[in-house]
Protein backbone atom coordinates (compact mmCIF):
# COMPACT_ATOMS: atom_id res chain seq x y z
CA UNK A 1 0.00 0.00 0.00
CA UNK A 2 1.29 3.38 -0.82
CA UNK A 3 2.03 5.90 1.78
CA UNK A 4 -0.02 8.84 1.25
CA UNK A 5 -0.07 12.45 2.80
CA UNK A 6 -2.53 13.77 5.56
CA UNK A 7 -3.58 17.63 4.84
CA UNK A 8 -4.91 19.62 7.64
CA UNK A 9 -7.63 21.86 5.88
CA UNK A 10 -8.52 24.79 8.54
CA UNK A 11 -5.94 27.36 7.64
CA UNK A 12 -3.99 24.87 5.50
CA UNK A 13 -5.92 24.38 2.22
CA UNK A 14 -8.15 27.32 2.90
CA UNK A 15 -8.78 30.39 4.92
CA UNK A 16 -12.75 31.24 5.60
CA UNK A 17 -13.46 30.91 2.09
CA UNK A 18 -10.46 31.65 -0.04
CA UNK A 19 -7.96 29.51 -0.70
CA UNK A 20 -4.45 29.01 -0.03
CA UNK A 21 -2.44 29.43 -2.93
CA UNK A 22 -1.42 26.59 -4.56
CA UNK A 23 -3.44 24.36 -2.58
CA UNK A 24 -6.14 23.32 -5.44
CA UNK A 25 -2.70 22.39 -7.89
CA UNK A 26 -1.50 20.40 -5.01
CA UNK A 27 -4.40 18.46 -4.49
CA UNK A 28 -5.08 18.11 -8.10
CA UNK A 29 -1.22 16.77 -8.28
CA UNK A 30 -2.03 13.93 -5.88
CA UNK A 31 -5.57 12.84 -8.03
CA UNK A 32 -3.89 12.69 -10.82
CA UNK A 33 -0.95 10.84 -9.47
CA UNK A 34 -2.87 8.69 -7.93
CA UNK A 35 -1.37 9.41 -4.42
CA UNK A 36 -3.58 8.64 -1.60
CA UNK A 37 -4.21 11.67 0.80
CA UNK A 38 -7.31 12.34 3.43
CA UNK A 39 -8.10 15.98 4.75
CA UNK A 40 -8.05 15.71 8.07
CA UNK A 41 -10.29 18.79 10.24
CA UNK A 42 -10.94 18.69 14.01
CA UNK A 43 -14.25 20.28 13.51
CA UNK A 44 -17.01 17.75 13.97
CA UNK A 45 -20.01 19.55 12.66
CA UNK A 46 -19.91 18.71 9.36
CA UNK A 47 -20.84 15.71 7.83
CA UNK A 48 -17.81 14.12 5.18
CA UNK A 49 -20.24 15.04 2.06
CA UNK A 50 -20.94 18.42 3.89
CA UNK A 51 -17.42 18.93 3.32
CA UNK A 52 -17.44 17.75 0.02
CA UNK A 53 -20.10 20.41 -1.03
CA UNK A 54 -18.11 23.18 0.48
CA UNK A 55 -14.32 22.02 -1.20
CA UNK A 56 -15.58 21.05 -4.51
CA UNK A 57 -17.01 25.12 -5.23
CA UNK A 58 -13.55 25.90 -4.48
CA UNK A 59 -12.06 23.78 -7.10
CA UNK A 60 -11.32 20.86 -5.04
CA UNK A 61 -11.98 18.06 -6.80
CA UNK A 62 -12.43 15.07 -3.73
CA UNK A 63 -15.03 12.48 -2.71
CA UNK A 64 -15.88 11.44 0.59
CA UNK A 65 -13.49 9.20 1.27
CA UNK A 66 -10.74 11.92 1.16
CA UNK A 67 -12.58 13.55 4.68
CA UNK A 68 -11.91 12.39 7.76
CA UNK A 69 -13.22 14.45 10.71
CA UNK A 70 -12.97 14.16 14.34
CA UNK A 71 -16.45 12.76 14.37
CA UNK A 72 -15.10 10.45 12.48
CA UNK A 73 -12.29 9.00 14.53
CA UNK A 74 -14.50 9.58 18.01
CA UNK A 75 -16.90 7.08 16.64
CA UNK A 76 -14.25 4.89 15.89
CA UNK A 77 -13.05 4.48 18.85
CA UNK A 78 -16.64 4.48 20.50
CA UNK A 79 -17.37 1.25 18.06
CA UNK A 80 -14.05 -0.31 19.17
CA UNK A 81 -14.72 0.38 23.08
CA UNK A 82 -18.37 -0.70 22.74
CA UNK A 83 -20.33 -1.74 19.70
CA UNK A 84 -23.45 -0.62 19.38
CA UNK A 85 -23.43 1.19 22.23
CA UNK A 86 -25.56 4.66 23.34
CA UNK A 87 -24.37 8.37 23.98
CA UNK A 88 -25.81 11.28 25.31
CA UNK A 89 -24.03 14.23 22.28
CA UNK A 90 -23.51 17.66 22.45
CA UNK A 91 -22.75 18.53 19.04
CA UNK A 92 -24.01 18.61 15.73
CA UNK A 93 -24.86 16.88 12.31
CA UNK A 94 -21.59 15.57 11.82
CA UNK A 95 -21.18 13.83 15.47
CA UNK A 96 -24.55 12.56 15.12
CA UNK A 97 -24.21 11.21 11.68
CA UNK A 98 -21.12 9.58 12.26
CA UNK A 99 -22.51 7.70 15.53
CA UNK A 100 -25.66 6.83 13.72
CA UNK A 101 -23.63 5.13 10.70
CA UNK A 102 -21.56 2.71 13.56
CA UNK A 103 -24.88 1.96 15.12
CA UNK A 104 -25.25 3.87 18.16
CA UNK A 105 -28.20 5.58 19.54
CA UNK A 106 -28.07 8.98 20.82
CA UNK A 107 -30.17 8.91 24.05
CA UNK A 108 -31.09 11.12 26.95
CA UNK A 109 -30.53 8.30 29.78
CA UNK A 110 -29.08 6.12 31.18
CA UNK A 111 -25.70 5.90 28.16
CA UNK A 112 -22.12 4.61 27.94
CA UNK A 113 -21.28 7.70 26.81
CA UNK A 114 -21.46 11.83 26.80
CA UNK A 115 -19.79 12.81 23.77
CA UNK A 116 -18.82 16.22 23.34
CA UNK A 117 -18.43 17.94 19.63
CA UNK A 118 -18.28 21.00 18.47
CA UNK A 119 -21.35 23.32 17.75
CA UNK A 120 -23.56 26.38 18.27
CA UNK A 121 -26.56 25.38 19.73
CA UNK A 122 -24.86 24.41 23.34
CA UNK A 123 -27.07 25.03 26.29
CA UNK A 124 -27.00 25.03 29.95
CA UNK A 125 -29.55 22.70 30.37
CA UNK A 126 -27.29 20.35 27.88
CA UNK A 127 -24.38 21.00 30.07
CA UNK A 128 -26.30 20.26 33.61
CA UNK A 129 -27.15 16.79 31.47
CA UNK A 130 -23.96 15.60 30.54
CA UNK A 131 -22.25 16.72 33.74
CA UNK A 132 -25.16 14.52 35.65
CA UNK A 133 -25.19 11.77 33.53
CA UNK A 134 -20.95 11.64 33.93
CA UNK A 135 -21.31 11.52 37.29
CA UNK A 136 -23.60 8.94 37.20
CA UNK A 137 -20.82 6.90 35.29
CA UNK A 138 -21.24 7.83 31.74
CA UNK A 139 -17.60 8.18 29.87
CA UNK A 140 -16.95 11.28 28.91
CA UNK A 141 -15.33 12.02 25.59
CA UNK A 142 -14.15 14.84 23.44
CA UNK A 143 -13.67 15.41 19.71
CA UNK A 144 -10.85 17.44 19.85
CA UNK A 145 -8.58 19.84 22.47
CA UNK A 146 -9.66 22.91 21.06
CA UNK A 147 -9.96 25.46 23.72
CA UNK A 148 -11.22 28.05 21.32
CA UNK A 149 -12.86 28.52 17.62
CA UNK A 150 -12.29 30.91 14.81
CA UNK A 151 -15.42 32.32 13.36
CA UNK A 152 -15.81 33.63 9.95
CA UNK A 153 -15.85 37.65 11.65
CA UNK A 154 -12.32 36.85 12.98
CA UNK A 155 -13.56 36.73 16.71
CA UNK A 156 -13.27 33.39 18.64
CA UNK A 157 -15.91 30.94 19.95
CA UNK A 158 -15.33 28.65 22.83
CA UNK A 159 -14.35 25.42 21.44
CA UNK A 160 -14.84 21.64 22.30
CA UNK A 161 -11.92 21.62 24.63
CA UNK A 162 -13.14 24.68 26.60
CA UNK A 163 -16.31 22.52 27.01
CA UNK A 164 -15.03 19.36 27.69
CA UNK A 165 -12.97 21.31 30.80
CA UNK A 166 -16.28 22.32 32.04
CA UNK A 167 -17.83 19.04 32.04
CA UNK A 168 -14.91 17.61 33.80
CA UNK A 169 -14.65 20.46 36.73
CA UNK A 170 -18.32 20.55 37.16
CA UNK A 171 -18.62 16.38 36.88
CA UNK A 172 -15.02 15.92 39.22
CA UNK A 173 -14.21 13.08 36.30
CA UNK A 174 -11.78 13.22 33.80
CA UNK A 175 -12.32 12.88 30.06
CA UNK A 176 -11.16 11.97 27.15
CA UNK A 177 -10.04 12.82 23.57
CA UNK A 178 -9.94 10.68 21.07
CA UNK A 179 -10.57 12.97 17.99
CA UNK A 180 -7.57 14.75 16.35
CA UNK A 181 -5.82 17.09 18.62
Amino acid sequence: MKRGFLIDMDGVIYRGTENIPGAVEFVNYLIEKNIPFSFLTNNSQRTRRDIVAKLQPLGFNVQEKHIYTSANATAYYLDKQKPGGTAYVIGEGGLLTALNEIGYAVVEKDPDFVVIGEGRTLSFESLEKAVSLVSKGAKLIGTNTDPNCPTQNGDIRPGCGAILKLVEEASGKEGLCVGKP
